[in-house]
C-alpha cells in the first residue's frame, strides 16, 4: 500500500492543483483540542498535517512555536499522548500526518520502538529537524517516510545528497532563521525550486514564514505544496480554550487553503 503522503500527492497532480500543509502543536493548548482541530482543518481542505511533538529545546523555532511547545508541555502532553492522539484521529481520517520533531524526544523513547509506536499509529512521515541525512542510518520505509529539509543556504553539492536520502517529499525552508511569520516572499524562492528540482522528483513543499494569502499564492506559484505554522499556531494561542477555538482557527486557515487552488 503507498504512502498516505505519496497518495495524496498523485491525487494533487492528478487535479492540477496544489497542497495545503497546516503545522499546529501537538498537545496546544491539549491533545483533546489537537483532535477536534486535526479532524476541522482536514474538513476545510487542509491535505496533510504536520504535528509538533513538544520539546523543551526548540532551536528551529521561532517564539510563536516555542511557546506552543511549553503551553503543551504544561499541559502535560508527552510522546507517547502524541501518538495516542494520531490514533485517535486516525479513528476518522485517512488525511496524512506528519510529525515534525527533534532527535532528543525519538532516542529518549528508543529510537526502534518510536519507528513501530509511529508507524502503528498511523503516522506518514517524520521531519526530524537535527538529524542530518548522512548520520540517518534507517532504511527507507515506504510506509514511514523521513523527509528532509533543504535550506537557502544548503551548497548545491549537498542537494544531491539530502534529496537522494528523502521520500514523501522535500521541506524547503524559504529563508534562513528560524519559524516565524514574515512580510514577504524571498524573491529567490522560484530560481531555488527550480535547482532543487534538478535533483529530485519528489513533491516540493515550501514552508516557514508563510502567513497570508497572498503569500501562499506566490508560494504555491513554484512549489506543489505550501506550509503554513506559526501564523496557525499564533490563531490557537490567542483563542486559548475559548468554546470557539477549533471555529476561529478554520476561519482563519480556510482563505489560506483557497488560495493554493488557483
Amino acid at each position: 500500500m503507498p504512502n498516505r503522503i505519496d497518495r495524496c500527492f498523485a491525487e494533487l497532480r492528478a487535479r492540477q492543483e496544489k497542497g495545503f500543509i497546516a503545522y499546529i502543536g501537538a498537545g496546544d493548548p491539549n491533545l483533546s483540542a489537537t483532535v477536534q482541530l486535526a479532524h476541522a482543518l482536514e474538513a476545510a481542505g487542509t491535505d496533510i498535517l504536520e504535528l509538533g511533538i513538544p520539546f523543551s529545546d526548540p532551536l528551529a523555532d521561532g517564539l510563536v512555536n516555542q511557546l506552543a511547545a511549553q503551553r503543551a508541555l504544561e499541559a502535560g502532553a508527552t510522546v507517547r499522548g502524541v501518538l495516542a492522539c494520531v490514533r485517535e484521529i486516525r479513528r476518522a481520517s485517512e488525511m496524512p500526518i506528519v510529525l515534525y520533531t527533534y532527535l532528543n524526544p525519538i532516542v529518549q523513547f528508543g529510537w526502534e520502538e518510536f519507528h513501530r509506536e509511529a508507524e502503528d499509529a498511523g503516522v506518514n512521515g517524520l521531519l526530524i529537524l537535527d538529524l542530518p541525512p548522512d548520520e540517518d542510518l534507517r532504511e527507507h520505509q515506504a510506509a514511514l517516510a523521513h523527509i528532509r529539509l533543504v535550506a537557502p543556504t544548503t551548497p548545491r553539492q549537498r542537494l544531491e545528497t539530502i534529496c537522494a536520502r528523502g521520500a514523501g517529499f522535500i521541506y524547503y525552508v524559504s529563508r534562513e532563521g528560524v519559524t516565524g511569520a514574515q512580510d514577504n516572499v524571498a524573491s529567490s524562492l522560484g530560481e531555488r525550486v527550480a535547482e532543487l528540482r534538478q535533483f529530485t522528483q519528489l513533491p516540493v513543499a515550501v514552508g516557514f514564514g508563510i502567513t497570508t494569502a497572498d503569500q501562499v499564492r506566490e508560494v504555491a506559484r513554484h512549489a506543489d505544496a505550501v506550509v503554513v505554522g506559526s501564523a496557525i499556531v499564533d490563531q490557537i494561542a490567542q483563542a486559548g480554550k475559548s468554546a470557539d477555538l477549533v471555529e476561529k482557527v478554520t476561519a482563519f486557515v480556510r482563505p489560506l487553503i483557497q488560495a493554493t487552488r488557483h
